[in-house]
């Protein structure tokens, strides 16, 4: 009868070790996102964080060298790869050439930012206070526009800075008209109104120099 192979004794506690690790780290990263959800950004500290998940400070810092690491990576793993989804909607929407499906895709980033609300305020206080993560929130923009493909193609060359910076302001005008219509209550307006109106301001100003 051949015998199980079993594995060196060294070699589990190592496995096991790594899970710990892992759902730590996990543990960091849900607990840091529920308190910059609640309290924002600044008013959280990494004792704040480590005392959430009943963890030292030296263990938070053993996976992370500091807390705009840990929004960093809540934006990473989160909040990124569904940010450049929503763009690459737009650019197959930008393709049909529909007002229809334009004023759709406005509902779905409302929709968006409805999903991610909670976190928000912790981004714009981190963009102010820590020049790493404005850093990063730059480099996110310029993202957006390089997912569109087929809409910078339809741009001459010389005119794709423009077409970028259109995809720029057209972000920035949905959060902040977010934030002042969900957040702030100093736009009182239907989300579908909203939506028709910013319809009437983009979809036009999206189209190629060749197509106006």
């Amino acid at each position: 009868m051949v015998e199980a192979v079993r594995k060196p004794a060294g070699n589990r506690r190592g496995t096991l070790r790594d899970e710990q690790k892992r759902a730590t780290r996990a543990r960091l990263v849900e607990s840091a996102g529920a308190l910059f959800a609640a309290r924002g950004y600044a008013a959280v500290t990494v004792d704040d964080i480590a005392a959430e998940v009943g963890c030292s400070r030296a263990t938070f810092y053993l996976h992370f060298p500091g807390k705009v690491d840990i929004l960093r990576t809540l934006s990473a793993e989160g909040t990124v790869p569904s940010t450049l989804a929503i763009y690459q909607d737009l650019d197959r929407v930008l393709d049909t050439g529909s007002r229809t499906e334009f004023t759709g895709w406005i509902m779905r980033a409302i929709e968006w930012f409805q999903q991610y609300r909670a976190l928000l305020r912790a981004w714009d206080e981190a963009t102010v206070l820590e020049p790493e993560f404005a850093a990063i929130a730059r480099e996110g923009m310029l993202s957006l526009p390089n997912v569109m493909t087929t809409y910078l193609a339809r741009w001459p060359e010389s005119g794709r800075d423009e077409a970028r910076l259109r995809i720029e302001l057209l972000s920035t005008q949905i959060e902040r008209f977010f934030t002042r219509w969900a957040m702030q209550g100093t736009i009182d307006v239907s989300a579908e109104r909203a939506a028709e109106v910013l319809t009437d301001i983009w979809f036009p100003a999206l189209s190629a120099p060749a197509q106006h």
